[in-house]
């Protein structure tokens, strides 16, 4: 009877050892983009992985583990992160890129003041290009850089928190299946942070996904991204077939 109870307890421990391993093991793939997706697309080593997450996972269980089981646990984790060969790649391959060059940001402090100051900008705007973004304690305005020096005038000096000049805005038009399509936005941010790219500024209205840099990065940021549409393209016709 003791040696059964022994036995059933050392069981026990087991199952919450590996438990253990295979949560620590989530929770730093779930917080690391960069493996998530060498995970949904498959060219991450499960070994390799393993390798770099073994550290992270003793630090924060507190002990050594066996290499062998974190191997195990991001075999398991990698069901999560499957690449979808359906929605998501249908809502990629049926996007258009456009450029916008010569682009402005201002970033001011959000008061009664400043905001009515934007509102009786926008009631008299005509331009073509003007993005709002409105925070907790700033709004940001992105506009045509030839509207800089206009909008830096409606306000104070202590009202500007910063302000930009020679950034560009890629807009990337989706259909509208990527209101409910997850992992789209990823899909069109990792390309770009890939190339080791700052993005400036990030929004999204309706179906389109707007993304601003410097000027000098628009070129490998709009690279990257037609090679993304064009590579969910030839994938969706194969898929077809």
């Amino acid at each position: 009877m003791g040696f059964g109870s022994n036995l059933f307890s050392i069981g026990q421990r087991v199952i919450v050892l590996v438990k253990s391993i295979s949560k620590a093991v989530q929770e730093l793939i779930d917080g690391n983009l960069s493996l998530q997706e060498a995970l949904q697309y498959r060219y991450g080593n499960y070994s390799a992985i393993a390798r770099v997450l073994k550290p992270k996972v003793e630090a924060t269980l507190g002990r050594r583990v066996k290499l062998e089981s974190v191997i195990t646990s991001v075999k398991r984790a990698s069901v999560s992160y499957k690449a979808d060969e359906g929605d998501l790649l249908k809502v990629i391959a049926g996007s258009t890129i456009n450029l916008r060059t010569d682009v402005a940001k201002i970033s001011v402090e959000k008061t009664r003041r400043t905001l009515e100051i934007i509102r009786r900008f926008l009631a008299n705007f005509t331009s073509e290009f003007l993005q709002v973004l409105e925070g907790t304690s700033a709004v940001t305005l992105i506009a045509d850089q030839k509207l800089f020096h206009k909008i830096v005038s409606m306000f104070s000096k202590d009202d500007i928190l910063d302000e930009r000049r020679g950034l560009a805005a890629i807009i990337v038009h989706s259909p509208k299946e990527i209101i409910k399509t997850p992992g789209c936005a990823i899909a069109f941010y990792s390309p770009v942070s890939r190339r080791h790219l700052n993005i400036e500024e990030t929004m999204s209205c309706f179906t389109d996904t707007i993304i601003v840099l410097r000027m000098e990065d628009v070129g490998k940021a709009f690279a990257a991204l037609t090679d993304l549409i064009t590579e969910a393209r030839s994938r969706e016709a194969v898929v077809r077939r």
